[in-house]
């Protein structure tokens, strides 16, 4: 049986298409000036309107930023490869190094927005900690900026019977952060387990992640298990999806 002819794609999503495969392709390269609607009117035939919204596409796509009165660029922000396996290491955290060196290859991270107070469970958190309800538990919430954006929004939960009078409950938990911590308090990570999922943000993570619209987040949600197999801490980040590459390297 014949198959019915597929309609076009409207117009704009035709130049929308160029442009993005001239951008992946290196015509355009991170930072390079493309064209504007001017230009695109001219060099397509199209209206105004039809201009704008393929340049609208690569925006929303986080391809690319428009400067104020200068133009419309190739955002230049290059991916941060996460290696969950590498930068969990008792090697890494252990030897008094931020689990995020892993990650950036000694780009410049800050950490901003950091809140460290002690507060009673949510019913999820405690099912996971294995903790009664009501209980308390120290809650870290930070986000990470690299290159100068927002990137990650993250907020850790650990037990109050744990961490109560350590550096954990303090801004700076001191080299080799959270998990280094807990080893010295007898609670050493021997195990994590992360899951993922995606999703559109919800308003508050779109706002702290500064997201262009259409732009989704990476949900991790990670436990971490001492020798004893107790669950000491688990983290819930949302991270830009635009602005990073999941990395996973195992043995079969």
């Amino acid at each position: 049986m014949p198959t019915e002819p597929q309609p076009a794609r409207p117009r704009y999503q035709q130049i929308a298409d160029e442009l993005r495969h001239a951008i992946e392709t290196g015509q355009y390269p991170p930072g390079a000036k493309i064209p504007g609607e001017n230009k695109l009117m001219e060099e397509h035939g199209v209206a105004r309107n039809t201009a704008r919204q393929a340049l609208a596409v690569l925006r929303d796509l986080g391809l690319t930023e428009a400067r104020k009165g200068s133009g419309i660029y190739v955002r230049a922000f290059r991916p941060i490869r996460r290696n969950a396996v590498s930068r969990l290491s008792q090697e890494q955290w252990g030897s008094g190094r931020s689990i995020w060196a892993a990650d950036l290859d000694d780009r410049p991270l800050q950490t901003v927005d950091i809140e460290v107070v002690e507060v009673e469970a949510p019913d999820r958190i405690a099912t996971v900690l294995e903790l009664p309800a009501g209980s308390r538990v120290w809650r870290r919430s930070r986000t990470f900026v690299v290159d100068g954006e927002p990137v990650n929004r993250a907020v850790s939960y650990l037990p109050a019977d744990v961490v109560a009078g350590s550096r954990i409950t303090e801004v700076d938990t001191g080299p080799g952060g959270t998990y280094a911590r807990l080893a010295e308090l007898g609670y050493k990570p021997t195990r994590f387990r992360e899951e993922i999922r995606v999703r559109m943000p919800l308003p508050d993570e779109a706002d702290t992640l500064q997201l262009p619209p259409a732009t989704p987040v990476i949900l991790v949600a990670r436990i971490a298990v001492d020798e004893r197999g107790r669950v000491v801490e688990v983290n819930e980040m949302a991270m830009n999806s635009s602005r990073y590459i999941l990395e996973y390297d195992f043995t079969s």
